[in-house]
C-alpha cells in the first residue's frame, strides 16, 4: 500500500484541501459537501480516496477538537464503517 504521505500528493485531493482551508469554522456544511464530492459514493470509492478523507478528518485539528460538527462526525463515522468492512472482505489493498 501507497505511504499516505504520497498519495495526498493527488492534485484533485489538493485542489479540495486548499477549497476548505479557512472554513470549517464558518462554513462546516459545505467542508463536508465538498469532502463527499470528492469521494462520491463511499462505498464505491477508491481506497486511496478514503484513506485521503480518513486521514484528513482524523488530523490534529479535527481530533483535538479545534474543528468539530456533527456532519464531521457522521462522516468519519461513515468512512470508519466502510474501511472495516472492506477489510473482513480482504479488500483493503
Amino acid at each position: 500500500m501507497e505511504p499516505i504521505k504520497e498519495i495526498v500528493k493527488d492534485p484533485q485531493w489538493q485542489e479540495v484541501r486548499k477549497s476548505l482551508l479557512n472554513s470549517w469554522m464558518s462554513r462546516p456544511d459545505w467542508c463536508c459537501l465538498q469532502l463527499r464530492k470528492y469521494l462520491g459514493s463511499i462505498s464505491k470509492a477508491s481506497v486511496t480516496k478514503l484513506r485521503i478523507v480518513f486521514n484528513y478528518v482524523t488530523g490534529t485539528g479535527f481530533r483535538i477538537g479545534a474543528i468539530s460538527h456533527q456532519c464531521i462526525t457522521k462522516l468519519k463515522a461513515e468512512i470508519s464503517m466502510e474501511i472495516k468492512k472492506r477489510k473482513a472482505k480482504d479488500q483493503w489493498n
